[in-house]
């Protein structure tokens, strides 16, 4: 397996990884404003709730790019070297 293999990975892993954030986030922005709607008087119990998914799924990319740097400055350079 080629270092540069390793490098298309990893951002492979960190670019989906946002995207599915990016679309996590505009379904979670466009209930609130459905249900902020519907019920208007719940609308800052509804953007607590919101806030915390937000915060749970800002967890997700970061895990991605923890494991993506990983790739980048660990794996890669020992194949690198092995070669």
């Amino acid at each position: 397996m080629s270092a540069s293999l390793v490098y298309f990975a990893a951002a492979f892993l960190i670019g989906f990884a946002a995207l599915g954030t990016a679309i996590g986030f505009a379904i979670l922005g466009g209930k609130l404003i459905e249900g902020a709607a519907r019920q208007p008087e719940q609308g800052p119990q509804l953007q607590t709730k919101m806030f915390l998914m937000a915060g749970l799924l800002d967890a997700v990319p970061m895990i991605g790019v923890g494991i993506g740097m990983y790739l980048i400055f660990v794996v890669a350079p020992s194949l690198a070297v092995a070669a």
